[in-house]
């Protein structure tokens, strides 16, 4: 677990970082200051890909009366008893019994009513005779198979039982689980509250999202691609504009009602990095310069008791930064696993890929013909060898890297 002493430095600006915090040391760290999950009840209208905050109980059977499995006719079993093609049996038809509107007589020796998929059986009638196995001639009908006691009855229960589990606390939902939901009469249930994300973007040569850049300005890329990421993870986005490299308005930002403060850019020691000051001064700045690449310049502490996490402002070291950390903290908080989202899979290596031992490394790479090809291991302005790779490797801090032919997990982007 994190053991390391309080980080509280008041200035790093053009100084340097005085260490390198490795990645399971962050990964402690915000596993140890996440708070436990809020709830809300909201309807189930609203709760498709929500994550549930209790286990749900039924209670009711569903379903709640037995029911004719197939249109045909409802009978007494043992009136069928030696029936075939060659040997048919009449029974006399005295009335029907349709979904939702029930017969309600009962069905005796001799007797039985026409019935359709879905509707209530009948008292009296302990089996259902499929139409294609009769002869109907007006009121009475020609049975030509038997049927055992049983037979295409759907009961009780036989769906979900009442008094069980239906589904677990934890349990993202699906379009299905809805339905299961609507069967058993739950209209509103509780959910874990989706963490709001104040997205902090910082830059005063940022262009809104969109723009054409121009001049010595560059468009923001870092907003769309942290909200998307965010709301993937189960995050509630929070993001009123670009702010200025002003260390006012940043740390008016740093005052939100959110949970989790995301920052990107500032985030490093030069002149105009403002983040790390403010937080180590207003807040606690816990963790600063990430033994990693790209990403290095990550760190996280604490603002009014929020999380806050501070990302570089080159997109790959953003996305990089946000995946390793601020994404576990949101995905946890949300009620999700902790662990990445991303599909694997193992394949080996076409050629070498080389790191450097005491750093984790995040490899761009292409799969080609069954190999895994690295794209870059650096160039952390290079967001386009994001959308050219299929996914990343990632090379552990206690290793220089794979050789070639080795079996190595790619977390695939898609």
């Amino acid at each position: 677990m994190f053991q390391d002493p309080p980080y509280r430095p008041t200035d790093v600006r053009m100084k340097g970082f005085p260490r390198r915090w490795t990645v399971r040391n962050c990964i402690d760290w915000i596993d140890k200051q996440t708070p436990e999950c809020l709830s809300e009840t909201i309807s189930l209208a609203k709760a498709a890909g929500r994550v549930l905050a209790a286990d749900v109980t039924s209670k009711v059977n569903v379903p709640h009366f037995a029911r004719a499995m197939m249109d045909g006719f409802a009978v007494v079993a043992c009136d069928t008893s030696g029936a075939t093609t060659y040997n048919s049996l009449k029974l006399n038809v005295i009335g029907q019994s349709l979904p939702g509107n029930p017969f309600s007589g009962e069905v005796s020796l001799g007797h039985t009513i026409r019935i359709m998929t879905g509707a209530p059986m009948p008292a009296g009638a302990n089996a259902v005779l499929p139409v294609e196995h009769t002869v109907i001639n007006d009121e009475v009908i020609l049975v030509q198979e038997e049927v055992a006691p049983g037979k295409h009855v759907g009961i009780p229960g036989e769906d979900i039982r009442e008094d069980t589990v239906v589904l677990q606390r934890g349990r993202q939902l699906r379009p299905q689980d809805l339905g299961v939901l609507s069967s058993i009469g739950v209209s509103d249930l509780d959910v874990v509250k989706r963490p709001r994300v104040r997205l902090i973007i910082t830059g005063n040569e940022l262009l809104p999202p969109g723009t054409t850049p121009e001049n010595f300005n560059i468009t923001d890329a870092n907003s769309p691609m942290l909200s998307a990421l965010i709301e993937r993870d189960g995050g509630e986005v929070k993001h009123p504009g670009i702010i200025a490299d002003n260390p006012n308005s940043i740390l008016d930002a740093f005052r939100t009602d959110a949970e989790i403060i995301v920052v990107s850019g500032g985030s490093s020691v030069g002149q105009e990095d403002h983040a790390p000051r403010l937080l180590a001064e207003y807040g606690s700045l816990e963790i600063h310069g990430v033994a990693m690449r790209p990403s290095s310049p990550s760190g996280m502490g604490t603002f009014d008791g929020n999380l806050v996490f501070l990302l570089p402002g080159n997109p790959v070291s953003c996305l990089c930064a946000y995946d390793f950390f601020a994404a576990r903290a949101v995905r946890k908080l949300a009620g999700k696993s902790a662990d990445w989202p991303h599909k694997v899979i193992t394949l080996p290596l076409s050629r070498k890929l080389v790191s450097t031992v005491g750093r984790t490394d995040y490899a761009r790479v292409n799969i080609n013909n069954g190999f895994v090809e690295p794209i870059a291991i650096s160039g952390a302005s290079v967001l386009s060898s994001t959308t050219r790779a299929d996914g990343f490797v990632i090379v552990p801090e206690d290793l220089e890297g794979y050789a070639r032919d080795s079996e190595v997990t790619v977390y695939l982007y898609e």
